[in-house]
């Protein structure tokens, strides 16, 4: 059994399969109704027309396909640039917890040493701080 197609035989097949019951194939492929059957000009002109305007879809809905796919590439680029930054400043931020923490630690040695002074002086730091915030968030 030969299962190969010669040039637009599958269109019989398709005419065969949509025309209304009671109704054989008459050759007739197009999609317009059956008025323009009088005159065959006009309904290929007509065709031609519609196939022109599917044509036209056609290529709108591929530039529309084109631009959705390098719009997804873009979004894959950022996230990747964007999980390479985050695991940059992952580690940054453990590097930097560590030197706080060191810090922290010596903080707390020498405030065991000086006493109850360390308080007083850390109070103190921080109400300049808030002072010199509070007069600049009102010269803004």
């Amino acid at each position: 059994m030969n299962t190969q197609r010669s040039g637009l035989s599958h269109r019989d097949t398709r005419a065969a399969l949509f025309a209304p019951s009671g109704q054989t194939n008459s050759g007739r492929n197009s999609p317009l109704p059956s008025y323009y059957n009088a005159n065959q000009g006009a309904a290929r002109s007509a065709a031609e027309d519609i196939e022109g305007q599917n044509n036209d879809h056609l290529e709108g809905l591929s530039a529309k396909v084109r631009m959705l796919k390098q719009i997804t590439v873009n979004i894959g680029t950022e996230i990747s640039d964007s999980t390479k930054m985050l695991s940059g400043m992952n580690d940054t931020f453990d590097t930097t917890g560590g030197f706080l923490g060191g810090t922290v630690r010596k903080m707390n040695k020498m405030a065991k040493r000086q006493g109850g002074q360390f308080c007083y002086w850390m109070f103190f730091l921080l109400l300049c701080s808030g002072v010199f915030f509070w007069t600049w968030l009102w010269r803004r």
